[in-house]
């Protein structure tokens, strides 16, 4: 059955006032919400990948972090905010991950938000201390299964990204681990570097130079593939298959937002992550450039939502 004239006539009536709408917009300053810390993983990436980004739309783009509950906080505020173009919300993994914690939370974090882009992946690093003894992925699982319970687990707190990745490597190795949640990255970074727990999972930038150090040992990085700052170290799935853990970071927009936008938005992102300055600067974070476009990136937040999901479930992890 073919489709009649009017039809097509109202497609090229979209198509247009969604091209025009891009050429003109934005025409004020853009709100960037993100629903964690300043100075935290997301943060730093995204005030790197938007710091040119005024030059190129000709108005300002103001950071609003708005932190609380795990990012639940600042989430909520982006997707009731009005899809007019002008609030997007800047997120990482935790964006999939909390959601799978609780019974109620306010948003859907897929049908809530339209995906702009994926513009970063971060690899963690599997870390022990020295005096575990073990130099592989291999020789922990086997030194964890012949003392169960006993071997302990570092983490920023429960439900982060530091405890699910860790929590996923202890469930599909079928290990007996035991937890033990701090109040933040660097309380767990400093009890791991003084030995009072013996493993850990980091990002790279805080601990490679302890690791070059040898106060600390990275024994692997969570990223599917081999991480390019540590091409010796091997990554998890090379002795897991199947297990891949990276925080990543993205752009979402409150569902509804004109198409123009969004359009407007991934283009000159997409630009400014080509850019030497941009690199060279997530380098130094530990990141490495990932740009997707929105229909890549949706599909990405739905399996990485059913991933983590899995591991919620699996840990029997729920705070509510």
């Amino acid at each position: 059955m073919k489709a009649s004239a009017p039809f097509w006539s109202f497609v090229l009536l979209v198509a247009i006032a969604s091209a025009a709408f891009a050429q003109s917009y934005p025409t004020k300053p853009i709100r960037m919400i993100i629903p964690f810390s300043a100075g935290g993983a997301t943060d730093v990436v995204i005030r790197i990948v938007v710091a040119k980004l005024p030059d190129a739309l000709g108005e300002q783009v103001v950071i609003d972090n708005r932190t609380g509950a795990g990012g639940l906080i600042g989430t909520e505020i982006a997707a009731k905010s009005n899809p007019d173009g002008y609030t997007l919300l800047a997120t990482g993994t935790p964006h999939v991950i909390i959601p799978n914690l609780y019974k109620k939370v306010p948003f859907d974090p897929l049908k809530d938000f339209a995906p702009i882009m994926q513009v970063g992946s971060q690899p963690y690093g599997l870390t022990v201390h020295p005096s575990l003894g073990v130099k592989s992925v291999k020789e922990l699982i086997d030194l964890a299964k012949k003392n169960p319970g006993k071997i302990n687990y570092a983490s920023s707190g429960n439900g982060g990204a530091q405890h699910l990745f860790q929590a996923m490597f202890v469930s599909m190795a079928n290990l007996n681990m035991v937890h033990i949640p701090y109040k933040g990255s660097g309380p767990a970074r400093s009890d791991l570097l003084g030995g009072q727990v013996k493993v850990g999972c980091l990002g790279i930038s805080s601990i490679i130079q302890h690791h070059k150090g040898g106060q600390l040992r990275i024994i692997a990085v969570t990223s599917a593939k081999r991480s390019p700052e540590l091409p010796d170290i091997p990554s998890v799935a090379e002795t897991i298959p199947g297990y891949d853990a990276s925080l990543w970071t993205g752009l979402l927009a409150p569902r509804g937002t004109p198409a123009g936008a969004i359009k407007r938005i991934h283009g000159e992102v997409s630009k400014l992550l080509q850019s030497q300055e941009v690199k060279t600067g997530l380098d130094r974070v530990g990141t490495y450039v990932v740009a997707t476009n929105p229909k890549a990136y949706a599909e990405y937040l739905k399996a990485e939502f059913a991933k983590w999901g899995k591991v919620v479930r699996d840990v029997k992890l729920q705070i509510n």
